[in-house]
């Protein structure tokens, strides 16, 4: 594949909700300009862009595909995304690199919460798009329908450049508004008369929109004159690239009706990179900001936007150079780590395969084999000039379950593996809870916990089971009591003594935990008294009412005595966990559950189903504020109603809802939840 310059240069991410048809129109348009000579099927694992056998099995996209199209002396880099709410890591990846976006919308589902999460993200990275209502040849399907929920939802800059010939089993073209051409089964032909007057109506607005680009143009426009063909379509793609226009066009992917002119509009009226605002970087030495400009003499600059893992070539590092260019066989600087790579051969990525280039010109996509310290959101550049692009925002983890081993001995095995794929996938998060000794791993829904461990299963070879965590319960006392504790043993030869009087008090939530010293008079001599600390403080991390760790507790060491033979550490140690145990228990002991801080946003419709929802989870509604359209509900929840929290909110709005969650601190756990727990701790010490 030959080199292009910048401005022949558009890369471009396909979004829509899942099952719109994103791959199967990357595929439709690889095969019409000739990048790929068989027209491959979702359904039957054959295309260019679901090549990860997950996406095989499942047939829906997983992750966000790359593949450039050649079309009329332009390169066109297409980033397929997935549409399922569990990999929008992925759409987030996309959206970041990409200078524009093309939304792929069913005829027949119309707009979907996946259309409205899309727009939403093209909206807040101010990207150009284009609309394509693809599977006109679907039953059900409706071109005009779909264009009037559009308008609705996103407003009066959507305006149809075609529109379809017929619809369902009947749909066989289409008209193109700016020319006023007709398209029959791929050849040119005469408008049908039924369509004349629509296409004249949806031809003004056009004019009417190109000519509201350019004080000249409009002039002209309200004065009467006719706008040359050149004007228009200079307007058009003026207000395009201006985000004033949104043009919307029709087809069918799999029947491959409209695609060519769709490749035709995504040249005449999307950005280079050379047409997009500068970016911003951040010089990591002086902490000053800089503009970035697309320019192939300017400072070298490329983001890493997504790490893989290939099975022939191993780690996979794609990313976009904004700035200079890149060089097989070189040296940069990456400046997010502060370290050196080394920057072997150069490829572009038309799904699973790579194809060799010597460099990556600016504005362009890319891979490179095996960098050592680089990852996904890292910028490359040069040692001298050093620069931080700003990464992808990915979204913080929403469920969380706990990863067991179906084989005893693989622990290890699970912990190295989850470790290689959090390379591959920043969404998840994986970590070793400290007081159940879990390993939890958390992601963006169940789909995507599910594929993470079918992946760790076919990659290392490690079976597991994803159960339910257990709660993170911690001990305290409600009650101060004074108590004693003697150990006493003798059995022949040098015997035990430790003797201690301690009186313990509850401290305020957060405090921890408090040793006082109160002795006087040698009652305890100074060398065993750091032991008794030491046997309270093992005592409390073993827990006494359930087997939690016990906090905000102070132990005051006022007494005791000891035997001048037999005494000893260890003997202290014990004597004061056994006053530690009996205390506790008459200390009025509670259990503390942990409490989440979570914020809901969500349509207003569903306030009412939200709340009450909360409510039955024992959450607190802190309060409620509307916010662009959304109401967005502060609660403190419980974590152990909140594990599920995801499936329960997509259920509740539909997928339309989102939340983020905290801990916030620690509460007494209500006493008939806390009998059920401490009973289900001592069954387990009974097994």
């Amino acid at each position: 594949m030959k080199s292009y310059s910048v401005d022949k240069i558009r890369n471009i991410v396909l979004v829509g909700h899942g099952g719109c048809g994103k791959t199967m129109l990357a595929e439709a348009m690889l095969y019409d300009s000739k990048a790929i000579d068989r027209f491959g099927q979702v359904d039957d694992g054959t295309s260019v862009m679901d090549h990860d056998a997950e996406e095989a099995k499942r047939k829906i996209s997983i992750n966000t595909s790359l593949a450039p199209v050649e079309f009329e002396n332009h390169k066109i880099n297409l980033l397929d995304t997935p549409g399922f709410f569990d990999f929008v890591g992925e759409v987030k990846a996309g959206v970041r690199v990409a200078d524009a976006g093309l939304v792929v919308v069913c005829a027949a589902s119309g707009v979907e919460v996946g259309t409205e999460k899309v727009w939403q993200y093209l909206e807040e990275k101010d990207l150009p798009r284009i609309v394509f209502i693809n599977k006109m040849d679907r039953e059900n399907a409706n071109f005009q329908q779909v264009f009037t929920a559009l308008t609705d939802k996103f407003g009066a800059r959507l305006i149809p450049v075609q529109i379809p010939i017929g619809a369902a089993e009947n749909f066989k073209g289409f008209v193109d508004i700016l020319s006023g051409k007709a398209y029959i089964d791929g050849k040119e032909a005469e408008v049908p008369a039924d369509l004349k007057a629509q296409v004249d109506e949806y031809y003004h607005m056009l004019l009417e929109a190109a000519a509201e680009t350019d004080d000249d143009l409009l002039t002209k426009y309200l004065e009467g004159e006719t706008l040359t063909k050149e004007e228009v379509l200079g307007g058009f793609r003026k207000g395009t690239m201006a985000r004033q226009i949104i043009p919307v066009m029709c087809g069918s992917a799999v029947k491959n009706i409209g695609i060519e002119h769709l490749m035709r509009k995504v040249v005449e009226a999307l950005p280079s990179p050379a047409d997009t605002k500068p970016d911003l970087a951040t010089n990591p030495q002086t902490n000053e900001e800089q503009e970035i400009k697309a320019d192939a003499n300017g400072p070298m600059a490329a983001l890493v936007f997504k790490t893989m893992a290939d099975p022939f070539v191993g780690k996979l590092t794609l990313f976009r150079v904004y700035s200079g260019k890149i060089n097989s066989d070189s040296t940069l600087w990456n400046a997010t780590q502060s370290q050196e790579e080394r920057i072997g051969q150069l490829f572009l990525i038309k799904g699973k395969n790579q194809i060799p280039v010597p460099v990556l010109e600016t504005g362009d996509l890319g891979a490179v084999a095996k960098l050592q310290v680089t990852n996904t959101n890292d910028t490359l550049c040069t040692k001298g000039s050093p620069l931080i692009l700003s990464g992808a925002e990915f979204p913080n983890p929403k469920l969380t379950m706990a990863v067991v081993a179906k084989s005893k001995g693989d622990e290890d095995k699970i912990s190295s593996g989850l470790t290689r794929l959090l390379d591959e996938d920043p969404t998840i998060k994986v970590e070793k809870d400290p007081i159940t000794k879990e390993m939890l791993l958390s992601g963006l829904g169940d789909l995507h916990l599910e594929v993470t461990t079918s992946k760790l299963q076919k990659k290392f070879g490690v079976q597991v089971e994803l159960n339910d965590p257990k709660i993170p319960y911690k001990e305290t006392i409600k009650g101060t009591v004074k108590v004693e504790g003697k150990h006493k043993k003798q059995s022949g030869g040098r015997g035990q003594f430790g003797h201690v009087w301690l009186e313990l008090t509850p401290l305020s939530s957060g405090a921890g935990f408090e040793f006082v010293d109160k002795i006087f008079g040698g009652a305890v001599p100074r060398q065993y008294i750091p032991a008794v600390e030491k046997g309270l403080r093992e005592t409390m991390e073993e827990g006494v009412l359930a087997g939690y760790p016990v906090v905000d507790v102070r132990a005051t060491l006022y007494d005791g005595s000891y035997h001048s033979v037999d005494s000893s550490e260890m003997a202290f140690k014990i004597a004061a966990s056994m006053a530690f145990k009996k205390g506790f228990m008459d200390a009025k002991p509670i259990l503390l559950e942990p409490i989440m801080q979570v914020t809901v946003t969500v349509p207003e419709e569903y306030m009412g189903d939200i709340i009450g929802d909360l409510n039955k989870k024992r959450g607190r509604i802190m309060g409620m504020d509307p916010e662009n359209g959304y109401q967005v509900i502060k609660a403190q929840v419980p974590m152990s109603e909140m594990f599920k929290y995801a499936i329960d909110l997509r259920s509740i709005t539909q997928g339309r809802g989102e939340f983020e969650m905290e801990f916030d601190h620690f509460e007494e756990l209500p006493a008939g939840q806390a009998e059920n727990v401490i009973a289900a701790s001592k069954a387990k010490k009974e097994e």
